[in-house]
This record gives structure tokens, sequence and C-alpha cells, in this order.
């Protein structure tokens, strides 16, 4: 393990603050630029576009309030992982200059509904993007799939991908987090939050001693169900997407399961826009990361 590995693995595990996740990718980049008041107007195919949501992020990035007094850790998609800020890799940048540990979005997206889940599409790539990942000083991975109900067959079948690609990630040295989101909008949430619990735990038990993971669950409807997963021994951290809640009602939702810490998306970039000068942006994005924060190490 090298030094600036160890450090990180440190900080992820023990560091005050919240991860922010940068990782919008094809369907929701054009959703996350029209938010940022970046309409379709502006770009006329997929590389203009790219290239506009890698000057949002890289604004973000190097916002004087983005710093790891409050955020410990970073989502990239592969694109802005692939880029540059201020001259440097990104990852490079965000480590060596900011100390926010960088991570790398791996999924290609999600399959058809079965079972009522959403199971990740084939990566037959994965081992060249996680070499790649690994020679520009990636630290860990993420990836997602979806739970859309209580239903045993699909739990089984996100969790059971989860870690069969997870152990290809932990091979090459890398912490994968492993994100299965269950959809706010399930009328049986907290039934398939029981099953969820029950399939990771099975799962952890049978990863070896020396296997560090990371996990992204949605923001329980029982406050502290997460609880015992967090002291597991294979588990680094445990972190939640605001997964549609409107930033206060995540950061509320949140203070109710202490040692549960952010890892948002479109509720870290509200408010921000590309017409607001850079005092105007500074000043909202501090006043998220604040509340961000104040919820993760509540």
């Amino acid at each position: 393990m090298t030094t600036a590995h160890a450090e990180q693995l440190e900080q992820m595990r023990n560091g005050a603050g919240f991860i922010a996740a940068l990782d919008q990718s094809g369907g929701s980049t054009p959703k996350a630029l029209a938010g940022y008041g970046v309409g379709p107007e502006r770009y006329s195919n997929d590389a203009e576009m790219f290239e506009l949501v890698h000057a949002m992020r890289a604004r973000v990035i190097t916002s004087r309030a983005f710093n790891s007094e409050q955020i410990i850790g970073a989502i990239l998609f592969e694109r802005t992982m692939d880029g540059e800020i201020e001259g440097r890799p990104t990852a490079e940048y965000l480590w060596e200059v900011k100390h926010v540990v960088p991570f790398l979005k791996v999924d290609q997206g999600l399959a058809e509904e079965a079972d009522h889940a959403k199971v990740m599409k084939p990566m037959p790539e994965l081992d060249v993007l996680l070499d790649r990942a690994v020679a520009k000083g990636i630290f860990g991975t993420k990836m997602r799939s979806v739970i859309l109900g209580a239903d045993p067959k699909g739990v089984e079948a996100v969790v059971s991908q989860q870690f069969e690609v997870a152990r290809q990630i932990i091979a090459k040295g890398l912490v994968p987090i492993i994100e299965p989101e269950v959809d706010i909008h399930a009328a049986d949430k907290a039934e398939a939050e029981e099953l969820l619990v029950a399939a990771l735990k099975k799962e952890l038990d049978a990863l070896p001693e020396d296997a560090d993971v990371m996990l992204k669950v949605t923001i329980p409807t029982v406050d502290g169900l997460y609880s015992e997963l967090m002291k597991h021994p294979r588990v680094v951290r445990v972190v939640a997407l605001s997964g549609g809640y409107e930033r206060e009602d995540a950061n509320a939702r949140l203070v109710r399961n202490p040692g549960l810490i952010a890892s948002f998306s479109r509720a870290l970039l509200e408010g921000l826009s590309d017409g607001q000068t850079q005092e105007e942006f500074d000043a909202a994005l501090a006043a998220t990361a604040k509340g961000v924060y104040e919820a993760s190490v509540a």
C-alpha cells in the first residue's frame, strides 16, 4: 500500500465531512447542465456537452468553498478523470491541491427492470478502465444499481452482482463503493431495505479479511437501519445518496442517522448557476457544503 493510499484510506474511514458526487453521465448530463443554467442551445453534440459539464465540475472543484475541511472525497465521471484542472490531471489536482480523495464511477448504466430491480449493464472493458484509474491516482470506484421494491429475487440479483464486480475492483487495489439504491418512491421501501441489509451482511461476511469496501445507500425509512453495517470490519464507511429528496429534507434525514454521511450529486449542485459571479458561486456552494457537512457529522 502506498503512503498516499494509506492516507486516503484513513481519511475515508475517519475523516469528518462528506463526499461530493460529480459523476453525472450520459442521460443525466443534460439535466445537470439545465439545472446549472446551461440549456441545449449551448451545445450541438456530445463532445460540446461534455466540455461544458467538465467546465461546471472544474468550477466546483476549484472553488474556495470546495475543500477538505468539509469534503473528504469526490466521485468523478470517466471523462472528468481524463480531463485536467488548472493544467493537472483531475485526480491529481483533487488530492495534491485540495486533499480530497478521488473516486471513479465505473458502471455503464442500468439493465432493463426484472424482479423489481435494475442490475448494472455488463462491463466487458472494466479491467482496462480500472488499470487506467490506478495509473491516474484514483483511490476507489462507485457503481450503481436500483431496487424498485421488496422482491427478494431482485435484491439478491443486485447485491450479488455488486459484490462480484467489487471483488474484481479490490483485486486491482481499489476500494469499491457498492451502491444498491432503493427507490424513494417504492411503496414497500422499508421492507426492501430490510432485505437489502440482510443481503449485504451475507456478502460482507464472505469477503476476505484484507478486503475493504464502502456502501452507498438511500437514506433509510427506519432511522439507524445501517448502524450495524457501519461496524462491520470490511466496511470503510457507509454514505448516503440524496435519492431525489430535496436537500433540506435529505439533510434532516441524515441527522437522524448518526454515522451516515452524505454523497450528494443533484442536491450538492442545487442553487449553483453558470450566470453567477465567482463570488456568488462560491457563496452558494459554501452555504450548501456547510449544511451537508453539518448533517453528515451530526
